[in-house]
């Protein structure tokens, strides 16, 4: 269970990007968008020689918010949350996989969208840069006897698909992600008797893709 100061903590760092964005980009704003959406992520896994950390695949939740600039062309504030498992499997600690910890995976990013217009079909494609922050918790004792720390890395953010508009206010989002922490890893754990006694290091980049879908509120 999340706790609130910790979600607390995340809306206010969101709150400040697009009260950011919204500041700079107001005054020649045409239109502005707002998008919900619900989807799944594929996990990824680093590997150590023959053994590995591995994030499992699992759901996500997010609300973009963006400004057009230009015409077809929106300045966007976006959060995306992640919540999962990481596992570990070492031969050093024994032949089958384990669960090393609860994760949970904050995404605060800015970019920008461009829309390819086609009537109501408007596909597009986009990036965005910023932070991920992954939290650990809940602890696997039968693994590891400390606590992880949480991490927080500089991320890139690619998506495309479709918005779907039914009116000029309402429409549906369809699009896939991919999600890039930059230098992700450099998790260490060990431990003492009871726990892990070695300790294993990861320091490697990687993509965490998915899908998700949505529905998109235009205001004017």
């Amino acid at each position: 269970m999340y706790k609130i100061n910790y979600l607390f903590r995340k809306i206010n760092v969101f709150s400040c990007v697009i009260f950011t964005c919204f500041f700079s980009y107001n005054s020649i704003a045409q239109s502005i968008e707002i998008t919900p959406s619900y989807g799944v992520h594929f996990g990824t896994k680093l590997n150590y020689g023959a053994n590995y950390l591995k994030v499992q695949g699992n759901d996500q939740f997010g609300i973009t918010i963006g400004v057009e600039t230009l015409e077809d062309v929106m300045v966007e504030a976006s959060y995306f949350h992640q919540g999962t498992e990481l596992r570990i499997r070492d031969v050093f600690y024994g032949p089958s996989e384990s669960r090393l910890s609860d994760l949970a995976m904050d995404w605060i990013m800015v970019g920008g969208t461009r829309y390819i217009p086609s009537g109501n079909i408007r596909p597009f494609i986009g990036g965005s840069l910023g932070m991920v922050i992954f939290s650990p918790s809940n602890e696997n004792r039968d693994v590891i006897n400390r606590t992880l720390n949480s991490q927080t890395k500089f991320a890139f953010a690619f998506k495309g698909g479709v918005n779907i508009m039914f009116s000029e206010r309402i429409g549906l989002n369809l699009q896939g992600n991919l999600f890039f922490p930059v230098d992700w890893g450099g998790l260490y754990v060990s431990g003492g008797s009871g726990g892990i006694s070695g300790g294993v290091g990861v320091s490697s980049t990687t993509l965490i893709g998915g899908f998700s879908g949505g529905l998109v509120f235009k205001l004017k």
